[in-house]
């Protein structure tokens, strides 16, 4: 990794030679829309931490360990989330403003027209009236002083005017830090794991496939027997009549969804016809009130779903976690492992810090710009969240009076409720944004194609306080509490504390849908102007009573489970109510659950050197599946030139390495099969690779479906291994590493700086397996943590604690992280020198 004088020297090349082998001419014509590179860049190499800072909430004192993390200590809280404040900044000041400009809109104001799409689309949801929101509900609560203090240490970096060198590239200040900005942070993230619009896509697929096509590729259920609340799971539920159906419940948990690696897919008659008429024909209804035409506006079409695509959650983003009893621990006590898989970027999305008050002794990691951690360990217990995959946003379609100024709501016309926005343009022209909202939550249109949006982030939600009481927990009882108030992002919440209690909930508000008075499933486009799927109780950009939601007592859960692993996988296959549709394929579910049993049944118990080995294991069960058949089709065909292919194939042992030939041979064959199959039909559809069916559905597609009427399933097999041989000889690639690399992880300015990116380098895993990896995506293992509640912990970040390319900890966990391995997460507190003091204003 780079030492601090090698990146002064990275630095100097820039400056003198040009940014990524350009001519210096091409340089500073790439670079135009940075600042001049005078001596600001020079000072930003130069940035260190004071001795001292003045605070007006007290003595607290900073120690950063080995690994730039730091342990922050105080006798007062405020104090000590100051110091907080001051340490995120100093260290991710530039990501903390980039990941608040994306969700107020405001990016075009720093780099010009190539993001205007983008900031309309968060100017039009409306994310920051959503985190105001929140903020009048958590400022009166006990975290509320916390976050206030928070930004001030935030803007105590800002005022201290050493900027990190993104800014002084841009020419650019950021403006001060506010309590709603790390509300917004609450709202990005949960944005990132539930905004999908799965219900436009279903429509728009049986429309181009045909509901024949549609049902096959996009089945309502994947045929497999992993969920997480599988029948060996044993403990206890809240309430007895958790385990039996409500009145009116629809049994559809498993129904269609996006199509994507995420979820698994389907089609609602409804929608379907909703948007063959959007595209076909134009309705008219008269006004019983007025006798004024309505024109009815359909919710759905290519050209709005292909720009709201843009923004859902990524495809295929999911986590990894799991917790054993400690009946099955050398220790005796519990183990939690968890490894979330979000986008792996420059620097690493969470930050490591460690509090210490007479209140509270947490260590783990947060999103910068979020004050409390978001998933670690205090003295009591662990916990740890991954995405349920929970169904929180309805689409509605809604009629229009003719001059598209009301919208009509039961029996009466409405105005929208509208406010105009300025969207800066930097070296552009402005644009004026009208926010148009409904009683449901924000409009969204395009060309002519509109939708009205509910989401159940577009509320004042409780999450915020929750995770703050989450690091005061003394053990299970608190955290069931907490998590009471835990209303958004849907998570898979594991926790296991040091008395032994062990627990799994899935947190989040989840909507009861009705119409005509019966529960409905989410996966379709309501007729908003009727009233159908209103959520009883939610308020968009006000204080949700959630009426019309899932009890608490009635979500999924189990207290005290012996064995118990998330990955993703749908929740249970005897649902009390519907909870959603995008659940991941259940390789990585089935490859914990099949290591875990082997373990337990083997009566060996577990220790953390054997989670942090399931963390890293990289079998592979697409392979498993296919690979044996994929042989036996190269054997009896009579297609020459596929030796080098087939024996790499038959000596690997399915496992995705970087260093094996046969994993890079079945990665590429099974992206080249995957496209054989698919690319005429979805090409004549008009639809492009994104909407291509799941792994799960490739794997088990029969040999008997429509897809191998012209060719069979072995010489389309053949065909594909063809193709990716010509591919592996054109491009020299060897060994998985050679294509599975490390260089889709790039810092924003990637293009502009390559220099701010780590090093490219090889790495093992899939997206199918435990160790996660897409390089297509930039998704895997954004963090892993191995950690027995009371006792040792450890963990890693993929890259570093530190956004600050000068630092020793930018990128000083990279190779650790690459290679499986992980550092202590100690909690206790060394003697060494205190790197920076806060001493009381004026003293």
């Amino acid at each position: 990794m780079k030492t601090d004088t090698t990146r002064r020297g990275v630095l100097a090349g820039v400056l003198a030679a040009g940014v990524g082998g350009l001519t210096l001419t091409s340089a500073r014509e790439l670079l135009d829309q940075f600042a001049p590179l005078s001596g600001d860049a020079w000072d930003a190499a130069n940035r260190s931490l004071p001795d001292t800072v003045e605070s007006p909430y007290g003595e607290a004192s900073v120690r950063y360990d080995e690994f730039g993390v730091p342990t922050v200590a105080a006798d007062d809280e405020a104090a000590a989330y100051f110091a907080v404040g001051y340490t995120q900044a100093f260290d991710r000041l530039f990501q903390l403003d980039l990941q608040r400009r994306v969700m107020r809109g405001q990016v075009s104001e720093l780099v010009g027209e190539s993001t205007v799409e983008d900031d309309a689309f968060h100017i039009a949801m409306d994310f920051a009236g959503a985190a105001e929101a929140t903020w009048d509900h958590v400022a009166e609560t006990p975290a509320g002083p916390l976050i206030e203090a928070y930004a001030d240490g935030v803007n105590a970096v800002i005022g201290d005017g050493q900027l990190p060198l993104e800014f002084e590239l841009l020419g650019a200040e950021p403006e001060p830090w506010t309590p709603v900005d790390s509300m917004l942070m609450e709202k990005q993230i949960s944005w990132d794991l539930t905004g999908n619009f799965a219900e436009l896509r279903q429509a728009l697929l049986a429309d181009r496939l045909g509901e024949e096509t549609t049902a096959e590729l996009y089945p309502e259920r994947l045929d497999h027997d992993v969920p997480i609340l599988r029948d060996a799971v044993e403990g206890e539920r809240l309430s007895e009549d958790a385990d039996e159906r409500s009145d009116g419940e629809t049994g559809r948990e498993n129904g269609a969804g996006a199509a994507t690696d995420n979820g698994t897919e389907g089609e609602d008659a409804n929608a379907v016809g909703r948007l063959r008429q959007s595209e076909t024909e134009t309705g008219t209804d008269v006004d019983t009130d007025t006798g004024t035409a309505a024109e009815h506006t359909a919710a759905v079409g290519p050209a709005l779903l292909n720009w709201l695509s843009k923004f859902e959650s990524p495809p295929g983003v999911g986590s990894n976690s799991w917790v054993v009893s400690g009946e099955h621990t050398k220790s005796g006590t519990p183990i939690v492992a968890y490894d979330p898989h979000l986008t792996l970027m420059t620097p690493p999305l969470w930050y490591e810090q460690h509090v210490e008050t007479p209140k509270v002794s947490i260590r783990g990691v947060t999103f910068p710009g979020v004050p409390f951690v978001i998933a670690g360990a205090n003295d009591s217990g662990v916990w740890s969240f991954t995405n349920v995959g929970a169904d929180v946003l309805d689409c509605y379609e809604y009629e229009f009076d003719e001059a598209g100024e009301r919208y009509r709501y039961e029996d009466e016309w409405r105005e929208f409720e509208t406010e105009e926005r300025e969207l800066a343009v930097a070296g552009g022209e402005n644009r004026t944004i009208t926010v148009r909202k409904t009683v449901h939550g924000p409009v969204l249109e395009r060309e002519g194609q509109t939708v009205g949006v509910a989401w159940t982030g577009h509320t004042a939600t409780r999450t915020t306080e929750a995770i703050y009481e989450f690091g005061r927990s003394g053990g299970l009882d608190d955290v069931l509490e907490s998590t009471r108030k835990f209303d958004l992002p849907t998570q898979n919440l594991v926790y296991a504390d040091a008395e032994g209690r062990t627990m799994y909930y899935a947190t989040g508000k989840l909507p009861i849908r009705e119409v005509d008075g019966e529960a409905v499933a989410g996966n379709r486009i309501f007729d908003g102007s009727a009233g159908e799927g209103e959520w009883d109780g939610f308020t968009p950009f006000g204080e949700s009573s959630w009426d019309g939601f899932v009890p608490f007592e009635e979500k999924p859960h189990v207290i005290d489970p012996d064995v118990l692993a998330t990955a993703n996988q749908r929740v249970t296959d005897d649902p009390t109510h519907y909870v959603g549709t995008a659940y991941a394929t259940p390789y990585r579910g089935r490859r914990i659950y099949d290591r875990l049993d082997e373990r337990v049944d083997g009566g060996e118990p577990t220790d953390l050197d054997f989670h942090r080995d399931l963390q890293d294991d990289v079998y592979d069960g697409r392979a498993a599946q296919l690979v044996p058949d994929l042989l036996d089709a190269v054997r009896t065909s009579e297609t020459s030139g596929l030796v080098d292919a087939r024996d790499a194939l038959e000596s690997w042992d399915y496992r995705m390495d970087r260093d094996s030939r046969g994993a890079l041979v079945f990665a590429r064959w099974f992206e080249h099969y995957r496209r054989e199959l698919f690319e005429p039909a979805f090409d004549d559809a008009g639809l492009d690779d994104s909407y291509y069916p799941n792994d799960w559905v490739v794997a088990t597609l029969p040999a008997d479906s429509q897809f191998f009427a012209e060719r069979s399933r072995a010489e389309t097999m053949v065909a594909a291994l063809e193709t990716a041989r010509d591919e592996l000889d054109e491009a020299g690639w060897d060994t998985y590493g050679d294509w599975n690399s490390t260089r889709a992880i790039e810092h924003p300015f990637s293009v502009e700086a390559p220099f701010l990116d780590y090093e490219t380098r090889p790495v093992d895993g899939s997206r199918a397996t435990v160790k996660n990896y897409r390089v297509d995506s930039a998704v895997g293992s954004s963090w892993r943590m191995v950690v027995e509640p009371g006792g040792d912990a450890t963990a890693i970040l993929p890259g570093g604690n530190s956004g600050d390319y000068f630092s020793e900890h930018y990128d000083d966990q990279f190779d650790r992280w690459r290679n499986g391995e992980q550092k202590a997460m100690d909690r206790t507190v060394d003697g060494g020198e205190v790197d920076v003091s806060f001493v009381e204003d004026g003293s």
